[in-house]
């Protein structure tokens, strides 16, 4: 199985939490938007224990793949954990209530094909946003502790692409909802997650921090001119190796969403 070599490859290089010295951070070098994308951290990876428990609903077909969404859990617990410890390092309490608010799991995608992308496009974007948000952040433990994230981000994503392709290869028929989910995703000016789309109207996330704060505090604070599109364009491209078409552009989506509907 793939998730086994998964398993022990993430046993061999994965980082613990123990690995950072929470003792050690500068809070000298804190600064207001730094606690701002922790916080946002914190409850975008809370998002996973919701996210587990939908593809298990899912997926009950596929035992690979649900044993790579434990290991793939346990992995975002531990971003969580990571986030919410710097926070606590430098003073700032966690309020638990907006953490179990998203408890509740996600509802199946319109095909398990549909899901997988979705979750390609959030590894991919996670992945790039705390690389570049590493590397803006002069406080270091915090600097680590995202760049520790973002490479566990790329590597789930390699994984989901991988159980994506496996799934469109044994159900061709699933590719027209891999198309509409790319399009829902990247076909304006915004950067969307399964957590802003399905999440956002808790009524105990008013008045604070969510993912989509971060997300605008990135886009205001550290994104250069043009680097949403280049976002939304690496994501076009990987779609574009699942199903074999030039996704390069939303009129391209469109039109290939359109061929293969037709």
């Amino acid at each position: 199985m793939h998730s086994f070599d998964v398993f022990t490859h993430y046993e061999r290089v994965h980082w613990q939490l123990k690995d950072i010295d929470f003792g050690s951070v500068d809070k000298d070098l804190v600064k207001p938007e730094h606690v701002v994308m922790a916080k946002s951290g914190v409850m975008g990876e809370s998002n996973v224990i919701a996210a587990v428990h939908g593809f298990l609903n899912e997926f009950v077909d596929d035992y690979d793949f649900s044993t790579f969404a434990v290991v793939w859990g346990y992995q975002e617990v531990q971003h969580h954990y990571a986030f919410k410890s710097w926070l606590e390092a430098i003073g700032e309490a966690v309020d638990d209530a907006p953490v179990q608010a998203m408890r509740e799991p996600y509802a199946p995608g319109s095909t398990p094909a549909a899901t997988l992308a979705t979750n390609i496009i959030s590894e991919l974007t996670v992945n790039h946003i705390y690389r570049r948000v590493s590397a803006a952040v002069e406080e270091p433990v915090l600097a680590d502790i995202l760049l520790r994230a973002s490479r566990d981000e790329a590597g789930h994503a390699r994984e989901f692409i991988h159980y994506c392709r496996r799934r469109l290869e044994r159900k061709p028929e699933e590719i027209p909802s891999v198309l509409e989910t790319l399009y829902v995703y990247t076909s304006d000016q915004k950067i969307k997650h399964p957590v802003s789309l399905f999440k956002s109207n808790l009524t105990e996330l008013e008045d604070h921090a969510t993912i989509d704060t971060g997300f605008d505090l990135f886009l205001e604070q550290v994104a250069d001119q043009g680097e949403l599109d280049e976002l939304q364009g690496k994501i076009r491209q990987v779609f574009g190796s699942l199903v074999d078409k030039d996704l390069s552009t939303n009129g391209k989506v469109r039109r290939a969403l359109a061929e293969v509907l037709g």
